[in-house]
């Protein structure tokens, strides 16, 4: 699209979105004319206005003759025009210092998501894979007395999973240890849907060949392998209740729309799985998202690693009239800066 625009038709556009991002009123010739730095006259601004409006990159509301950026405006702003500002060192060491020293991968999902939310004045969003995807590292087994244990099972992109089960009797330290072993030494490095599968319907053949402790063993993790709370765990969302506060979004029906997608969660989930194919940063603005409680909104995204592998994708939801040069830079160090935490 740029390559239909003139340098002058340029200069314009990027600064006719820059002051309704800043004010969020519609943007008329004198305005642009004080604003873009070009010694045109009002006359020659609007000329050029009106050729924006036909290549569909801006429009005038019919309450005002100023004018206001469409969708395929702000693409090419973001795509083209837009100048990032560096992230200030005060908020990065901030950031980092968030992140430093905690090993488990729920805790750092939540601290990135709280830390993008609480920056951008608007949601944040992370996505980790179901844990079908993710691979076993580790597992054990510590009584709690009375018939309870503590099972914690390890991933290998970092999650912890603690749970609670009950049993039919308490088992001793060696017991545990044993039952932890068999484990550790058959699963390690197996799919979790592969040791799913294994416990609850694969094994039943070779029970009578394990002593005692190994088959119980093996029924209390089918208590923890067969509790599906991964769903809810696989979409961390903070600072929604941010977005009531924005204008843009302050229609009944928007709201009620948008957080309806909040909670039923898996319109997102989809939006940033798709966002795990692209290394780098990725905008989705208004309905390029494919969903309509998002039409009103940017979504903002990208990848974060654990060495090479991407293991997810964190983001921020705002209003279309977001500042992107800022929200860009912060999406994207606290993706690095995840990744550092994860592959350490």
């Amino acid at each position: 699209m740029t390559q239909s625009l003139n340098s002058r038709a340029e200069i314009l556009l990027k600064a006719l979105i820059e002051q309704y991002i800043e004010g969020g009123q519609p943007v008329g010739s004198r305005m642009l004319a004080r604003h873009s730095g070009l010694k045109l006259s009002p006359a020659t601004i609007r000329n050029v206005m009106s050729d924006l409006e036909e290549l569909g990159l801006i429009h005038s509301p019919h309450t005002s003759a100023g004018r206001v950026p469409t969708q395929t405006g702000y693409r090419v702003f973001v795509d083209s025009l837009i100048s990032v500002k560096p992230v200030r060192s005060n908020l990065s060491n901030e950031f980092a210092s968030s992140f430093s020293g905690e090993p488990d991968l729920d805790h750092l999902v939540q601290s990135a998501s709280s830390m993008l939310s609480e920056v951008t004045r608007f949601a944040g969003v992370v996505m980790v894979p179901h844990t079908d995807h993710v691979l076993f590292r580790h597992i054990e087994f510590l009584s709690l007395g009375r018939h309870r244990l503590l099972v914690i099972l390890v991933s290998k992109d970092g999650r912890v999973q603690n749970r609670v089960i009950t049993t039919d009797r308490d088992y001793s330290p060696s017991e545990l240890v044993e039952a932890s072993n068999y484990f550790n030494e058959t699963f390690t490095g197996l799919p979790l849907d592969k040791v799913r599968m294994m416990l609850l319907q694969g094994m039943e053949e070779d029970s009578a060949g394990m002593n005692q402790a190994i088959q119980d063993a093996i029924r209390m993790a089918r208590q923890v392998f067969s509790d599906d709370e991964d769903d809810d765990r696989s979409l961390m969302v903070s600072g929604e209740e941010n977005l009531i506060e924005v204008p843009d979004l302050s229609n009944n029906e928007t709201l009620r729309r948008l957080f309806g997608t909040f909670k039923a969660k898996q319109d997102l989930l989809d939006l940033l799985e798709r966002s795990m194919g692209v290394d780098g940063i990725r905008i989705f603005i208004g309905e390029e998202s494919g969903y309509d409680a998002l039409a009103d909104c940017s979504v903002v995204t990208a990848p974060f690693h654990r060495d090479d592998d991407i293991v997810g994708t964190l983001g921020v939801v705002g209003p279309t009239r977001m500042h992107y040069d800022e929200v860009i830079p912060i999406v994207d160090i606290t993706a690095r800066l995840l990744s550092n935490a994860l592959t350490s």
